[in-house]
């Protein structure tokens, strides 16, 4: 691309944070950590490690309709190595897919916020 093109183009291409690029296109990390200060969280290393996972999970995802259960087990999986889900519900009290998925910019899917399944909002 030229430098012109790429000028041409800069408009129309949103300004994306290069270490979150599966972020939605409206996410802001000043906006996270608004969300995360009203819920009374520091956020921290891991917790953006847990923001990108959610959504990088979410545009692979995006042409199905999407599970609480099968992101609840992605991201035990993905965190196995850390204590799994144990882990991150120590980084968001308020359930890694319900608090998460509001602090990455993600609507939770169904059933993020059952009392069954320990989640809170």
């Amino acid at each position: 691309m030229s430098l012109l093109d790429a000028i041409k183009t800069a408009g129309s291409v949103p300004n994306k944070d290069p270490k979150f690029p599966h972020a939605p296109a409206d996410w802001t990390k000043v906006t996270a950590l608004r969300i995360a200060r009203q819920e009374g969280l520091d956020l921290g290393a891991d917790h953006w490690e847990a923001v990108r996972a959610l959504q990088e999970y979410y545009t692979k995802h995006q042409e199905i309709t999407l599970s609480m259960r099968e992101l609840h087990d992605a991201l035990d999986e993905d965190f196995h190595g850390k204590g799994g889900i144990k882990y991150l519900y120590q980084l968001f009290p308020g359930g890694p897919v319900a608090q998460g998925c509001r602090i990455a910019g993600l609507a939770a899917p169904a059933g993020a916020t059952d009392k069954s399944f320990g989640s809170v909002v």
